[in-house]
């Protein structure tokens, strides 16, 4: 954890929070050049930050989360803005993320091998061998399925919870 607040002050929150390695008393600068050289390092940075003297390093972090009740600038700075100012929400909003994209990823499986099957089908590949052939009306139908199932599995996001 990296504050500019007093060590006592700082190791309390670090404390509360689980955090086992707190940096205290730092200014802007000494902030942005602790998370270069995590960077250096081949280390993956997150920064949460709300005021004015996180906006530099919530720049630099390769995710800038910035507290919906802090400042204007640090919102700027940061890649994603928590509405409530609890860090919880930073847990909260790392399993919205690893869901939506293990979603996207799942869409797109669905929708590829719908079309790798489904468009050869209907332009009549398996005519010439089984005598298959796929109707308009059908192929429209399975095109209208495909999108349902689509959203419908986007809408399972709606059930990640605050919770851990």
């Amino acid at each position: 954890m990296l504050s500019g607040d007093r060590r006592a002050a700082a190791e309390s929150v670090g404390a509360l929070a689980g955090v086992s390695r707190v940096i205290a008393e730092v200014l802007p600068d000494q902030k942005l050049a602790e998370i270069r050289r995590l960077q250096e390092a081949g280390r993956v940075v997150a920064m949460v930050g709300d005021g004015i003297n996180d906006a530099p390093a919530l720049a630099q972090a390769d995710v800038g989360i910035a507290m919906g009740t802090g400042t204007d600038v640090a919102m700027d700075a940061g890649q994603v803005t928590l509405v409530r100012g609890d860090l919880r929400g930073v847990a909260t909003a790392i399993r919205l993320s690893r869901a939506t994209l293990r979603t996207i990823r799942q869409n797109l499986f669905w929708a590829l091998v719908y079309n790798v099957i489904g468009i050869p089908v209907a332009a009549g590949v398996l005519f010439p061998v089984f005598g298959w052939r796929l109707s308009p009306a059908l192929a429209a139908a399975a095109m209208a399925f495909s999108s349902v199932s689509v959203v419908s599995n986007s809408l399972r996001l709606r059930r990640v919870s605050d919770g851990p």
